[in-house]
């Protein structure tokens, strides 16, 4: 099944108008799909403000960038840890200060398959700390500006969010009784994913429609983020996956991020990705999501806890 609109090969970049003029902010840049979609968008005319953890492969990725695509490219990044709230607000005021409009916050930068239970300086799980609640926090922090420039938050999920117990565990939410890595990432996606469509319902419920949050997923691609964070037998596994047939290279998982951050009239209900086998390649488009993913009364509650463990409420 592919998306009508965009005929049997799906939504690719050619499809894409030029971007001059409009601002994207992505976190986690410096390899991956992040690294590919900020490319992308570079090469369309954007400006792109990168959010990552280590200068040095900040500086590295932008003397990339200018190789491949030349020195006139509007680049620049913010350094973030995403596990750390202090430092997501510091960049968050960074950002302010920086630019003056935001097209479209991509909220990409991931941790995956953290073997052993850590917790972060705030107190939380990392898969969780890193991926949901650093994020949750800056798309607070940025919404004003993004409600102001009529833009988009773009959740970058994963199809691991079908995975796990699929739900929230708010009796345990740190996992202390029984740490699986696996389950923890999937929890982690999961709350990404139901935090995007409850903000939908708080904009609708608003009357906010200038503002349009997005929901979607890379499949799966090649990728660093199993290597840099998962066990040996998970990095062994993903390892021989990526010689099949069921991988695509991590280009190709940018796509469903860009399309969600530049494509004009698409369906905010949607969840947008592969649709081939399994959802992990082939065209990208909308597709089924799981009704657990849009459970409306664990979401709220979610929204709730988050607001109250980070401190952040959102100004809608």
């Amino acid at each position: 099944m592919s998306d009508k609109r965009f005929g049997k090969k799906g939504w690719t970049p050619e499809l894409m108008k030029p971007q001059n003029g409009k601002t994207f902010v992505i976190t986690g840049t410096t390899s991956g799909t992040g690294y590919e979609a900020a490319k992308i968008l570079l090469s369309k005319g954007a400006k792109v403000v990168m959010l990552n953890r280590n200068p040095k492969k900040s500086e590295d990725t932008i003397a990339a960038y200018k190789n491949e695509l030349g020195n006139n490219i509007d680049v620049s990044y913010i350094t973030i840890d995403l596990g750390i709230q202090d430092s997501v607000k510091k960049a968050a005021s960074e950002v302010l200060n920086t630019v003056s409009r935001i097209d479209a916050l991509m909220c990409n930068g991931a941790i995956a398959q953290v073997p052993k239970q850590v917790i972060t300086v705030d107190g939380w799980e990392s898969q969780m700390g890193v991926n949901y609640f650093g994020h949750f926090t800056q798309q607070a922090l940025l919404y004003p500006l993004i409600e102001k420039s009529k833009g988009r938050i773009v959740t970058v999920g994963s199809m691991g969010y079908n995975m796990g117990i699929k739900t929230i565990k708010f009796d345990d939410l740190n996992w202390d009784k029984d740490y699986k890595a696996n389950d923890a990432y999937s929890q982690s996606k999961l709350a990404q994913i139901m935090t995007i469509y409850e903000l939908q319902n708080r904009l609708a419920a608003a009357g906010k429609t200038d503002v349009k949050a997005y929901a979607c997923h890379p499949g799966s691609s090649r990728t660093a983020l199993i290597k840099t964070s998962g066990s040996f037998m998970m990095r062994l596994t993903f390892g021989l996956m990526k010689l099949s047939p069921l991988t695509q290279p991590a280009e190709n998982g940018a796509y469903p991020a860009l399309m969600c951050a530049t494509e004009e009239d698409l369906d905010e209900k949607g969840f947008y990705g592969p649709t081939g086998r399994s959802n992990w390649v082939g065209p990208v488009g909308a597709h089924h999501l799981e009704p657990h993913a849009k459970d409306k009364a664990v979401a709220k509650r979610l929204w709730d806890l988050s607001e109250q463990e980070t401190g952040i409420k959102w100004n809608i």
